[in-house]
Formats: structure tokens, C-alpha cells, sequence
């Protein structure tokens, strides 16, 4: 697509005969990898990497639409940018996702296989499936370098992982131990504080009564899991209730057990809440763990991994928790020590990853000291070093960095980054990056090495080095590009994950990049928190919602150009966008639009083209190449300062109503001029100036839409003739057009705002009065400043042609008002059309009657909305601010039509 091509013979936008042929020829084309020459600035984006089970969803196609914005127009701009791609092996989803495969399939289960057998089947899986999104990125247009595509499973992220944590284990901050943690009983493994949700659900709470040992006494205690009570230690009551007081320091016989456990006094117990008593189960509650490192109590664990009661439940071992729950109840009921149950509402805590129970327990697990390196990354917020966008969401970052508790970072799983630590015959562990053999000798207590631990890391501890591993790091001698692309300039994210990885990302940077400056160590300077995508009810889209919207299917309906484009405009920062799939029509209208007025342009464009000499340009060219000149401005600014909306709705502004309505269409006068039988030299020389002013404003607004509309705008640019197109390679690779400072006028486009609104003013009354289409009258412009009066007689041809009159007459606003005439206002005068000769004036009155009581009643039901306190708070903004739009029109319409009905 380097030559010019002929233009399109199809009348229509039909995406889908160039997208994919488009896209090829930008991979062959070699863009999307920088040059290896280095000779310009770089530019770095690190693609949030998508599980590789996943495929493309609304949320990834708003996310990587407004990165390859970013991405193309740094491009444009003389960066060697750098966009990597890649994906995430996703240790819980994708070994769930292979073990429900290969016992549907082959009534297999991972224990029956063994570990490698497991493993492999999961590799092979990934072969076949694991790349689907990142096909459907392309789809989208999304301009990465493919070469350097990651996956956090690679052999060179494996060593990132493992360099990075014996670096943790030299310096003391990762260790092993027995905590409380939460516990996936699906899923068999524990998962982070960060991985855990908390749902509202109905539930019961059931009060037990615990007799005294050697006394009639009783407590009674309530618990919404009375299976727990086989793992209590204890009852805690408050120091000042004085119901419990005497009893503080007994032992209670607790039921279907053979244990004694004490009553003890602590100020965490609210007395005047339930029954004022709290059963204490150390190793199955947050809480109770506490309560129970306070008072020194034993910690029990009564649950197997997969939520089974355990050996030390007696008679209930091997039961499933919720049967124990039962049957313990049951029991209790038996002894005549079951007080009763009641229904409740509550918050659940549940797995993200399984949406199962949470069960708290106590397990043996890998931990990360985070507090000690948190601060440095709060101080990359503090000192400016990265910047969140919009700002306030740094409060979320830093409120859980000042807050930050270990990190359990190992996973009951087999898919995954193994915990490279192996152990002697005596459990010395030895941290080490490269395998250790088994049987070789432990080097500190030159006993021999059996095992390798059993866990794998957690998957935020292989992508929390994303940003520097996929660009080479640790291995110095293939890591140029760490050199060159690190650190990163943005990242674009959800909200969900700003400290699941944000914030580990940017710890990782200052604690693993000690080779670097410091200043240099932050792995991005921009953090761009994204919209969230929800439906047409303000509802999150789900697959158990059953209400997401395939992006897929929209850009095989729409077109990618359009789906890119929507997304950008109904975005707007800070705010999250409803969505549902006729919101696309948008973004296909408009680029309908560019590609008419690029056909209609284009065919004005053939043939020898001589430049016209200055005096040729007239009044409406200088304008349309201000109007240009100040949307550069405004689009460049826009995207450095990524406010994508502010530059998607300024583009549409401009090319639907400045060029298409208003340029386009008054340039025809001087195109049509040429057709006339006797056509002078002057005429010649404007028409072609007219041809010389559409091409130069088409090539740039082809390359200002080109980051948001890459397909349609890269196919056009190739049949631009090569006069409008100093590049004659692709635009993708074209430079970002430069801002015409000397076109830009200020009070041309003043001058230019009075006409246009005086041919609105002048259209309005002609549809008031109802005069035909056909029917070129006279119309009377009265303006206020005799500059205007000077500014209308100079351009008059120019009103007339746009408003389709024989000709205007222009005045002082003082002169006398025409009879007989409808007329309109705007905003350097009045306007006065003729009443049509013919016109039936009681007709046109009780049209123009039925149509202010039309009026009227909108503007009582928008004055009633507005005034409504609620609407006002609760409505989107957009919403609010697009009803007082409304009432202002309407208060002009209404007064407009008063007026023609006081002439009639």
C-alpha cells in the first residue's frame, strides 16, 4: 500500500472486505516492532497480560483500544514505541479449567495422573487454546510488537521469577510458616487476602449452650458454623460484664468432645451484642486467631483441605462441613443443649477464582514481608514519580500500601512457577535459582537433597515483574531492551487490581532493579485507571449475569473501526460507561461519515494538480484550515494528556459539523462553478483552491483520527493522491501532522460563527413558516455592530448559498422590521424570511400554536426533572448536563415561535 491506490468503487462502509487484508499488510510492514537504530526517544506500554483461558471481553476491548490510542499516536509522533504483548498462565483458572476438561472427557482426575502427566496436558492445552485472545487483539487492530509476545510461563519469566526470589530469601523477606490463611476448598489451596470477595447472603445463626465443668452453670454462644465448635478454645467474655464476671478463669466441658476449655475476659467482646459470649476458635477464625495468640491457646485445624471434617472431628471426620453442621446440630439437640437458630442476613466471604466459601484455617505457607518494601513505592506517588489518572484513585494505592500485610504467595496448585526451594532429609531448606539435583548434597549441611518444595507461586508473583522481566531482566547480556524500553511511560488498568499488581509492580521495581538509578526504577510514570464496562441497567457484565456483549460479534456486525471508536467517546474519564450493543451505531456513523466525505472529496482530487497562488483562498478556506489548525492543538494535547474522550468527541465535532456540514458544503458553490459554460480564470483558480483546501484538511484529519479509526483511515490513505500525502508509505508510519500556527484566527472563526448562526436562524424559520424546499426567497439580516453589517455584505453569497436564498439584504439592527415575515434572532442580530405569497396564515398559526404548547409542556416536564433534588445527585452527569442542553433550546424555540406568532 505504498503507491496510491485507486479510490473505492463501493458505495458503501463495509469493514469487513479490507479489515483483515488492512491488518496484514501492517504486520508485514514491520511498525509494530521499533527500529533497531535507536536513534529516536522510546515509548513503552506492557499490556496488562489476559489469562491465557480467556478470551476478549468488553472490558479488554476498552482497555486495549485506549492503549493502542496511545501506542499509534506516540508512533506518529517520533517515538520508537514499543508495545509488548503477552499472557498470563492464570495458575488456578487454567488448572481448573484442565482438570474439568479431562474428567468430562476422560473421567480423569489430576491425582490419578500424577504431577508431570498433569502438567503436560495443561502445556498442551495451552498450545491449542492459549493464544485465542491474543488473535482477537488483532481483530481489534491492536498494534503490538507480536515479536516479543511473553508468557509468564516462558523459560526467560521462570528466571525472572526465581532470581527474584531468592533475592527476597537473601535478603530475609520472604520465610515459611504456619498462619492463618484463606482456604479454597474447591480449589485445594490458599489464596491471598487480595483474591477474596465479600457477598451479602441469607444464612442462620445458631446459639449453643456450653455447660460448666463441675457446675450447673451454663453459656450460651452463637455461631453462624456450629461444625467449628469442635476446634474451640475457649469462650471470651468483657472484662466489665458483670453477668460473666464469676465465671472468668473456669473451664467449660465442651459438648461431643473430651476437652476442658477456659472462660476468659477480653476487651475485644461487645457485651451488648448477642448473648455477650464469643466462642473461641483460633484456627478457623481471623478474630478468634487473634483472641487466642492473646490468651496463648492451641490452634486446631478440624478441616481437610477439600472441606471434609478431619481426624480430630471423632465421629464426624469425613463428613462434608455442611453435613457436620447438621449432624452437630442434630447432636446438640440430643442433649438438650441446642438453644435455637435464627434466619439472617450477612456477609459471606468467598474465592474469587471459585466464588466458593472461604474457609479460614491454619496452614503452613510461603510469606513476603511487604511492609518493608512498601515505602518506597509510596514514595513514587509522594514524589511525583508516577502519576494515577484520575488522580484520586493514588488513595487506594496508598491506603493499602500504609496498610500492607504479608503476602501469602504459595498455592496448593501443580500449574504454575514451582517454589524454587529444595530441602535435605532433615527439611533444611536452600534456596536456588538454578534445579538442584536430588541427591546432591546441601551445601550447608552437606546432607543430601530429597524433595523440592511441593507449592507453586502464586500467580501475581510472576507478573508483578512484567514490566522489566518480558523486557530481558535478569539476563544482562539479552537485556538491551531493558535498557532502551524500561522504564515504561503508561499503563492502563482496571480498579480491581490496582494492589493485586499496581502496586507490586511498582515494589518489585525498586526492590529488584538495584543494578538502576532509583529514579529510574518506577516501572511507569502514568497509571490510567479505566472506566468500568456495564450494562444498559448499570449492572457489571458477567457470565452468570448472562448480560456481556461479545466484542467479537460487534466487530463483525460494526466493524472494528466503529467499536474502537464508540468506546473512546462514551468513555469518559472517571466515570463508568453503560453499554449496550445498539450504543455501537455511534461509532458506525461516523464512520460512514468519514468515509463518504473522503469518497465524495477524493473524486475532486484527480488528475495533474497545481497548487493555486494565495489570493485564490477564500474566506471559508481560511476558516476550515483555522478550525484545523486549533484541532490539532486540542487532539494532541488531548492524548499526551490521555483524555481520550475530550479527543474522540473533539474529531467528531469536526469532521461531522465544520467539515462534512459546513466546509464540504460550501465548497460545492466553487466545484458547480466550474460546470458553467462561460467559466473565468478567477473561477478556475477558486475551485481549485477549494480542491487544494478539501485535500490537505482530509490528510490530516485521516491522520488525527488515524490512533482511534486505524483500518478505515490506513485504507483511505492509500487512495489519497500522493499531492495530499507527503509519505507515501502507510499511515501508520506517517508523522503526526504539525499545527499550522499561521492559519490559526481567532476572529475569522468569530466571523465564520456569526454567518453560521445566522443560517441556522435563517433555516429554523423557513421550517416555522413552512416554506417549500424549492423557493429561494429574500431574506432581511439586520446586525447590531456595523462590522457585522460590512461581514455580511462581504459574504453574502456565502449566507445565501448555505440557506438557499435568491439573495440577503443586510441592515443596521435599527432599521425598520419587514411586514409580513417570519423571523428569528441569533447572535449578531435578527433575520427576516417573506411569508410565502400563497402561505394560509390561519393554518400556519395554529401549527405554529400546537407546536408552543408542545414546547411548553417539554419545558415544564424538563423545569419539574431538573428541580428534582434526587435526579440531579443520582443521574450520570452526562444525563443531567444534556437536559439543561435540552431546556435552554427549548427556551430559544419558545421564543422564536412567539415571535413569528406576534407577526402572523
Amino acid at each position: 500500500m505504498t503507491e496510491q491506490q485507486e479510490p473505492s468503487t463501493t458505495t458503501r462502509y463495509t469493514p469487513s472486505e479490507f479489515e483483515d487484508s488492512i491488518y496484514q499488510i501492517w504486520q508485514d510492514s514491520g511498525l509494530f516492532t521499533p527500529p533497531a537504530d535507536g536513534l529516536r526517544p522510546t515509548f513503552t506500554v506492557m499490556i496488562p497480560p489476559p489469562n491465557v483461558t480467556g478470551v476478549l471481553h468488553m472490558g479488554h476491548a476498552l482497555n486495549n483500544t485506549l492503549q493502542d490510542v496511545v501506542i499509534r499516536h506516540r508512533r506518529m509522533t517520533g517515538y520508537d514505541a514499543l508495545w509488548v504483548p503477552g499472557t498470563d498462565h492464570a495458575g488456578i483458572a487454567t488448572q481448573a479449567v484442565v482438570e474439568k476438561k479431562l474428567y468430562l472427557e476422560q473421567d480423569l482426575k489430576r491425582s490419578d495422573m500424577g504431577r508431570d502427566a498433569f502438567v503436560d496436558e495443561i502445556w498442551k492445552w495451552r498450545e491449542h487454546h492459549g493464544d485465542v485472545i491474543l488473535n482477537q487483539l488483532q481483530k481489534l487492530g491492536a498494534s503490538c510488537d507480536w515479536s516479543r509476545t511473553k508468557f509468564t510461563l516462558d523459560p526467560g519469566m521462570s528466571l525472572a521469577v526465581r532470581t527474584a526470589f531468592v533475592k527476597m530469601w537473601e535478603k530475609k523477606l520472604v520465610y515459611r510458616g504456619s498462619r492463618l490463611v484463606n482456604w479454597d476448598c474447591n480449589l485445594e489451596t490458599a489464596v491471598s487476602d487480595d483474591e477474596i470477595e465479600y457477598v451479602t447472603r441469607k444464612g442462620q445463626i445458631y446459639t449453643l449452650r456450653y455447660p460448666l465443668a463441675d457446675s450447673d452453670e451454663y453459656i450460651d454462644v452463637a455461631t453462624t458454623r456450629p461444625e467449628t465448635m469442635l476446634g474451640d478454645m475457649g469462650v471470651a467474655v468483657h472484662p466489665d460484664d458483670k453477668r460473666y464476671a464469676h465465671m472468668v478463669g473456669k473451664n467449660i466441658a465442651l459438648p461431643l468432645t473430651h476437652r476442658l476449655i477456659p472462660i476468659v475476659a477480653d476487651d475485644s467482646v461487645v457485651a451488648d451484642y448477642g448473648t455477650g459470649a464469643v466462642k473461641i476458635t483460633p484456627g478457623h477464625d481471623p478474630a478468634d486467631y487473634e483472641r487466642g495468640q492473646r490468651h496463648n491457646m492451641q490452634v486446631m485445624n478440624i478441616l481437610n483441605g477439600d472441606g471434609t471434617m478431619n481426624e480430630e472431628c471423632g465421629q464426624f471426620a469425613g463428613l462434608p462441613r455442611e453435613k457436620a453442621r447438621e449432624e452437630i446440630v442434630a447432636a446438640f439437640e440430643k442433649l438438650e443443649l441446642f438453644v435455637g437458630v435464627e434466619d439472617i442476613t450477612h456477609n459471606v466471604t468467598i474465592s474469587d477464582r471459585s466464588k466458593s466459601v472461604i474457609e479460614p484455617l491454619v496452614s503452613e505457607q510461603w510469606f513476603v514481608r511487604m511492609s518493608e518494601m512498601s515505602q518506597p513505592a509510596i514514595n513514587a506517588v509522594n514524589d511525583g514519580s508516577l502519576n494515577f489518572k484520575p488522580a484520586r484513585w493514588k488513595n487506594v494505592y496508598l491506603d493499602w500500601l500504609e496498610n500492607v500485610h504479608d503476602w501469602c504467595i504459595s498455592r496448593q496448585l501443580w500449574w504454575g512457577h514451582r517454589i524454587p526451594v529444595w530441602y535435605d532429609e532433615d527439611n533444611t531448606p536452600l534456596a536456588s535459582i538454578e534445579d538442584v539435583e536430588i541427591g546432591s548434597l546441601h551445601p550447608e549441611t552437606g546432607k543430601p537433597i530429597v524433595r523440592q518444595d511441593e507449592d507453586v507461586l502464586d500467580t501475581w508473583a510472576s507478573s508483578w515483574l512484567w514490566p522489566f522481566a518480558t523486557l530481558g531482566w535478569p539476563d544482562s547480556e539479552t537485556s538491551q531492551d531493558l535498557t532502551r524500553f524500561y522504564p515504561t511511560q503508561f499503563l492502563s488498568t482496571g480498579r480491581d487490581i490496582i494492589y493485586l499488581w499496581v502496586a507490586r509492580m511498582v515494589m518489585a521495581g525498586y526492590a529488584f532493579l538495584d543494578e538502576m538509578p532509583e529514579a529510574d526504577r518506577c516501572p511507569f510514570s502514568t497509571c490510567y485507571i479505566h472506566a468500568t464496562v456495564l450494562d444498559g441497567q448499570g449492572r457489571r457484565m458477567s457470565k452468570s449475569a448472562g448480560n456481556g456483549i461479545d466484542p467479537v460479534e460487534m466487530i463483525n456486525e460494526y466493524g472494528a473501526d466503529a467499536v474502537r471508536y464508540s468506546l473512546m467517546i462514551l468513555t469518559r474519564e472517571g466515570q463508568d460507561v453503560k453499554l449496550a450493543d445498539n450504543r455501537f451505531e455511534l461509532g458506525q456513523r461516523f464512520c460512514n461519515k468519514i468515509f463518504n466525505v473522503a469518497r465524495y472529496v477524493m473524486t475532486h482530487l484527480k488528475g495533474d494538480f497545481t497548487a493555486p497562488a494565495d489570493s485564490a483562498f477564500c474566506f471559508e478556506d481560511k476558516w476550515i484550515k483555522s478550525r484545523l489548525a486549533h484541532l490539532n492543538v486540542t487532539i494532541s494535547q488531548a492524548l499526551e494528556n490521555y483524555d481520550f474522550h475530550d479527543a474522540a468527541q473533539a474529531l467528531y465535532r469536526f469532521t461531522t459539523d465544520d467539515f462534512c456540514d459546513w466546509y464540504v458544503e460550501l465548497s460545492k458553490r466553487r466545484l458547480w462553478a466550474i460546470d458553467d459554460a462561460e467559466v473565468t480564470d478567477e473561477v478556475l483558480a477558486s475551485a481549485q483552491a477549494a480542491k487544494n483546501t478539501l485535500g490537505e484538511v482530509l490528510s490530516d484529519l485521516l491522520k488525527l483520527l488515524h490512533p482511534f479509526t486505524p483500518f478505515l483511515t490506513e485504507k483511505l490513505w492509500a487512495e489519497l493522491p500522493q499531492d495530499f500525502r507527503e509519505d507515501r508509505g502507510l499511515l501508520m508510519g506517517s508523522e503526526w501532522p504539525v499545527a499550522d500556527e499561521a492559519a490559526q484566527n481567532v476572529e475569522l472563526e468569530h466571523q465564520f460563527d456569526k454567518l453560521r448562526d445566522a443560517v441556522r436562524a435563517i433555516r429554523n424559520v423557513r421550517a416555522l413558516l413552512e416554506i417549500p424546499a424549492g423557493n429561494m426567497p429574500e431574506a432581511n439580516v439586520h446586525c447590531e455592530e456595523e462590522s457585522d453589517v460590512e461581514l455580511f455584505n462581504e459574504q453574502a453569497s456565502l449566507v445565501s448559498f448555505a440557506a438557499h436564498l435568491e439573495s440577503i439584504d443586510v441592515k443596521s439592527i435599527d432599521a425598520a422590521s419587514p411586514v409580513a415575515t417570519g423571523t428569528d434572532v441569533f447572535s449578531a442580530g435578527a433575520i427576516f424570511l417573506p411569508m410565502p405569497i400563497d402561505a394560509d396564515t390561519s393554518k400556519l398559526r395554529s401549527n405554529l400554536e400546537k407546536k408552543l404548547s408542545k414546547i411548553k409542556g417539554g419545558l415544564i416536564g424538563l423545569e419539574k426533572k431538573l428541580s428534582n433534588a434526587k435526579f440531579v445527585e443520582n443521574a450520570d452527569s452526562e444525563i443531567v448536563e444534556g437536559e439543561r442542553q435540552r431546556m435552554h433550546e427549548l427556551q430559544i424555540e419558545c421564543k422564536t415561535v412567539e415571535a413569528n406568532l406576534q407577526n402572523l
